[in-house]
């Protein structure tokens, strides 16, 4: 089902051969004609992809002709990513190169004589394999549609942003909650704290089993019956020391979470101890959600381990797709969820189909709507996902297409994916499908965070915009306010500058299904890695095993989501570079490998290169920095790095730079050539004395300093730093906040700041007088572990924009302003570790709360 993204790709291959930069670069090498050839052939096949997407689903010679057709354009991205490379690496030498450069330019295999008749056979080559596929077209009597319709529209998103589940959000299944609340509060004879009670919730996939357990374990007589709650993900994998690595993770104990890599170095006996300890004399509730594991060995082992620690009365809560796990897991009768009535499936529906009271404009609208629901047979995810779907679409057609369509009539085999499902995804525009696929390689119930996700769609060139301003984060906001909208994604809780979320698990399988045919996260259960597969992600290190023994070597994308902790991945890197030359994402953090071989420089179509947290690397090959294409290095948190490589600036299209390095100063000379760079994370550099001499950075928006001990003062300017949005400044103990005053009078115009963040900074008493600057544009004000800091000053009351005011662990702040209520636009606002001040600001009854009680979200933590 690769194959449904098709369209995009052609239209990102068209879009690059049609800009200025690259037909004035084709024209200097000579190569122009060719590729106004080859643009001329992918505009007309991609006249009828569209129609061939929507058709291949019962015609297998036309899914064959569109495979073939994905293969030359995945070829023609590699030809036209080395004329981009090789054009870049010009730049270079025009700009900073020597005479010996030069001349080692002309010997080399990239030398322009040399690369223009390579460049021009390889084009030629592709040329005529496009016209051979491109001549079957006629075949299938397709028609010619220029413009994806497939439009998102999104409806407004506030209300679908907190990972809590709402009583508004959540139809026809109230009964089932007070049931379950019931059973989870009653006291039974046989309770004490050597029996355990285990409550089976089940049901088939999408009927929304995860939804109502959130239900109930939100629910405040939840809270006060049960003072420890934990929630885990289970899933596939049934591993007893990865649940209770997760059991004891959820159980939010400040000084005991583990990370999930370090099993080696943790025996079961040890997480015992450190759950009995958690548990001591706690009457708690254990939410064991999406279980499939029918091993009842394994299950009463976890089962033991547990239940060797906490009160009477603790409760475990189950949600399962399968009846003989329920019966194997409960200790009394499973409550089955049912399918939801026709009446509450069409609220369902309605609400997610319309705006409030829209559908009674629309009445034939409805009455489709009527006909669709009863296909979807009661299952609330299904319902959900056409309804967003059918958002704001008001044309009958669109509706009818959705109910008459032939996918309804298909045989469904257990474990299949829900028709709803696949044609709410049919439903989404070209460009979209293909970043969603990407979700298949992380694993279920993944946390995520959208720069990540913006770091991974970027370096393989999904973020195209038609737009020129607009950011890849912009556009990576956007896609997910799409995919939110049509209910592709779930807890998202959107921070302004940073969002966070996870996919529901039918949706998750979703990703698995479209993607199968080019992406695979390897696990426990992989037995081979197929010839086709295009990108990799492993669930742990130990899975690399024999993996590579594949032929393929289309390989774009190596990532560990969990990290590869205890991966030495020295063999890895050496197959990356001998065989998978056209590798653009290779994220290795938490690995263990204590050098880089020096040929990674010839990884030219590399963008995203990640050894982050790698414990052991001394010194990083000079020969990185021939990687023209990189847009993100990332060697955050590598402290035993000596020094940053030489010829740093030659990384041209560096958009991202984590940094830890015991270098006392940054190579000025060679951070000011990055003149495309955005992000800049500075961390854990424990002899940095300087960041910046006089470097202008015009493209900087994000600076992020962390743990630089030594340094006492970073100098900002509007001038040199003009588009600086996000100021991050963390355990700089040393860092004079208040030095910048000095430079102010030099300055013309102000800081643009619209996110501020201050943590465990002892030196900060009160807030710097230099914010007042920001007082038009900042939005979002962080301060956490500042343990002098006093006094919030009175002139805060003048930020105007400000979203987001989150203040914690800062116990001699025992005040607000007394104009905090001028805030109009504040609407989030937390404040924890200030007991004092959280006394005063205690809904209804604090001296503060009048001021604060207009804001929309207010979290303050009981004294």
């Amino acid at each position: 089902m690769a194959e449904s993204f098709i369209f995009s790709i052609a239209e990102s291959l068209i879009t690059k051969l049609a800009s200025h930069a690259f037909q004035e670069a084709s024209r200097v090498v000579g190569l122009y004609d060719h590729l106004r050839d080859l643009k001329k052939t992918l505009s007309l096949v991609k006249a009828v992809l569209l129609d061939a997407e929507q058709k291949q689903e019962h015609n297998h010679e036309l899914q064959e002709w569109l495979r073939q057709l994905k293969s030359v354009f995945y070829d023609a991205q590699d030809v036209l990513d080395e004329f981009e490379c090789q054009t870049l690496r010009k730049q270079l030498l025009k700009a900073h190169g020597t005479i010996k450069d030069e001349v080692s330019h002309f010997f080399s295999s990239s030398n322009p004589l040399g690369f223009r008749s390579k460049m021009a056979q390889q084009i030629k080559d592709l040329s005529k394999r496009l016209d051979k596929v491109a001549a079957d077209r006629h075949k299938f009597g397709l028609r010619i549609i220029d413009v994806d319709t497939r439009v998102v529209h999104r409806r407004d998103t506030s209300r679908m942003t907190h990972s809590r589940v709402s009583d508004s959000d959540v139809i026809g299944r109230e009964h089932d909650k007070e049931k379950l609340i019931e059973l989870l509060m009653q006291q039974n004879p046989n309770d004490d704290d050597k029996n355990l009670s285990v409550i089976p919730i089940v049901g088939i996939g999408g009927l929304g089993k995860t939804t109502l357990a959130k239900f109930v374990f939100n629910d405040e007589r939840v809270d006060e019956c049960f003072k420890l709650k934990m929630w885990v993900c289970v899933s596939d994998d049934f591993d007893i020391y990865q649940l209770f690595i997760k059991i004891i993770n959820s159980a939010n104990v400040a000084d005991a979470p583990l990370p999930q890599q370090n099993l080696d170095m943790v025996d079961l006996e040890q997480l015992q101890n450190q759950l009995r300890n958690i548990l001591a004399g706690q009457k708690f509730l254990l939410v064991l959600d999406d279980v499939w594991n029918d091993d009842r060995l394994k299950w009463v082992e976890l089962r033991n381990l547990i239940k060797v620690g906490g009160a009477a009365g603790s409760r475990i809560l189950v949600t399962t797709r399968i009846d003989s796990i329920a019966s194997m897991m409960g200790t009394v009768t499973s409550h089955k969820l049912q399918s939801l009535s026709p009446e509450n499936s069409l609220s369902l529906f309605v609400k997610w189909a319309f705006k409030e009271g829209e559908e009674e404009k629309h009445p034939h609208l409805v009455n489709i709507g009527k006909e669709i629901v009863k296909k979807c047979r009661g299952v609330p995810l299904a319902v959900r996902t056409l309804g967003s779907s059918l958002f704001s679409k008001f044309e009958a057609n669109e509706w009818e297409y959705v109910r008459d369509n032939e996918i309804w009539n298909l045989p469904q085999n257990k474990g299949d994916i829900l028709p709803a499902l696949k044609l709410s995804y049919d439903f989404l525009p070209s460009y979209l499908k293909q970043c969603f696929a990407l979700f298949s390689l992380y694993p279920k119930d993944y946390s995520f965070n959208s720069d990540e996700v913006a770091r991974l769609w970027g370096a393989l060139g999904l973020l195209a915009s038609p737009r020129k301003d607009a950011t890849p984060e912009n556009i990576v906001k956007q896609y997910l306010d799409e995919l939110l909208s049509r209910s592709f994604l779930q807890d998202f809780i959107d921070f302004g500058t940073i969002c966070l979320f996870k996919i529901p698990y039918l949706v998750h399988d979703l990703a698995l299904f479209v993607a199968k045919d080019e992406c695979l996260l390897v696990n426990s259960h992989t037995q081979n890695i197929p010839d086709n597969i295009l990108h990799l992600s492993f669930a742990e290190y130990n899975f690399l095993g024999n993996s590579f023994t594949s032929k393929s070597v289309a390989v774009r994308t190596i990532i560990f989501p969990n990290g590869a902790e205890g991966g030495s991945v020295e063999s890895l890197l050496n197959t990356c570079v001998s065989k998978f030359k056209l590798l653009r994402v290779l994220d290795l953090k938490d690995s263990t490998c204590k050098t880089l071989p020096r040929s990674i420089g010839k990884l030219k179509h590399l963008r995203y290169f990640s050894i982050e947290n790698n414990r052991n690397i001394e010194r990083l090959p000079n020969s990185i920095c021939k990687l023209q294409n990189l847009q993100l290095l990332n060697v955050w948190g590598c402290k035993k790095l000596e020094a940053l490589p030489k010829g740093l600036g030659k990384l041209i299209s560096l958009r991202l730079l984590w940094i830890t390095t015991k270098q006392p100063v940054l190579p000025y000379s060679e951070i000011t050539n990055l003149i495309s760079l955005a992000h800049l994370y500075i961390g854990s550099s424990y002899n940095m004395e300087s960041i910046f001499g006089r470097v202008k950075l015009p493209a900087l928006k994000t600076l992020n300093v962390a743990y630089c001990d030594s340094l006492k003062s970073l100098t900002l300017d509007v001038t040199n730093f003009p588009e600086l949005e996000t100021l991050i400044v963390v355990a700089c103990v040393n860092l004079d906040l208040d030095l910048w005053k000095e430079h102010h009078e030099e300055r013309n115009g102000k800081l643009k700041l619209k996110l501020l963040g201050f943590r465990d900074l002892p030196q900060l008493v009160a807030l710097p007088q230099w914010l007042q600057e920001t007082a038009n544009s900042l939005q979002s004000l962080r301060i956490s572990g500042c343990d002098n800091l006093e006094i919030l000053p009175e002139w805060l009351s003048t930020m105007t924009n400000l979203k987001v005011l989150l203040i914690s662990d800062c116990p001699k702040l025992i005040s607000l302003p007394d104009n905090i209520d001028h805030l109009a636009a504040l609407e989030w606002l937390r404040i924890v570790g200030c007991p004092e001040l959280c006394r005063k600001c205690q809904p209804h009854v604090g001296e503060f709360w009048s001021k604060i009680s207009h804001i929309k979200e207010v979290f303050i933590e009981e004294p």
